[in-house]
């Protein structure tokens, strides 16, 4: 196993928990076009109809994570696509060693991209607190850029993607812990407020 397997398999699970199918179509173009060479068989993602699909579910996305609330409800119904593929990338990588290596790769690629995609969530309904829609289009852009610039790291640099997971990841479950605690506070005052106004 070496470093540059290792940095695909944690970058591509926690990238996809952020964006999964951006980072599918910047993996399979990267491929496609022979700037990168992906292990295993994720090469696979630089066929037509993977990089055409992957592309038309990016753009329904890209409307829906712009709608406050909207924006919600498909983070939501993406726990159950964004953390499996994450799992699935992950073990792909790893596709020409022992089974056993794979079976670890998918259990870890899907706590990172867990991880990833809870904090996504997370701070996306934190934003939704706020009326105006401005927030919410500036976290949707930030997250394609950093999907984006992680596929590229990744395929030059990838035991520096492999740091900034781990911090990454750790840096969720702080954050994940904190934000968790601001929306109790904020849910515990509503009734106070409530209470107060009839008065």
């Amino acid at each position: 196993m070496d470093l540059g397997t290792l940095g695909f398999a944690m970058g591509s699970a926690w990238l996809s928990g952020i964006n999964l199918y951006v980072t599918v179509l910047t993996l399979g173009l990267l491929q496609r076009f022979g700037l990168a060479h992906l292990p295993g068989d994720l090469g696979y993602l630089s066929h037509t109809w993977v990089l055409v699909t992957a592309g038309a579910l990016y753009l329904v996305q890209f409307v829906a994570d712009k709608i406050p609330a909207v924006d919600s409800v498909w983070d939501v119904v993406h726990t159950f696509i964004r953390v499996p593929a994450g799992a699935v990338l992950a073990a792909t990588a790893f596709a020409h060693l022992d089974p056993a290596v794979r079976v670890i790769a998918f259990l870890v690629g899907g706590g990172i991209a867990l991880s990833s995609h809870s904090t996504k969530t997370a701070t996306r309904l934190a934003a939704n607190t706020s009326p105006e829609p401005f927030s919410n289009i500036a976290l949707s852009l930030a997250g394609d850029a950093l999907t984006v610039g992680g596929s590229l790291l990744m395929a030059m640099h990838p035991a520096v993607l492999i740091a900034i997971v781990i911090v990454a990841v750790v840096a969720s479950i702080l954050l994940l812990h904190w934000i968790v605690r601001s929306m109790r506070k904020l849910f515990r005052r509503a009734p106070v407020v409530r209470a107060g106004a009839r008065a």
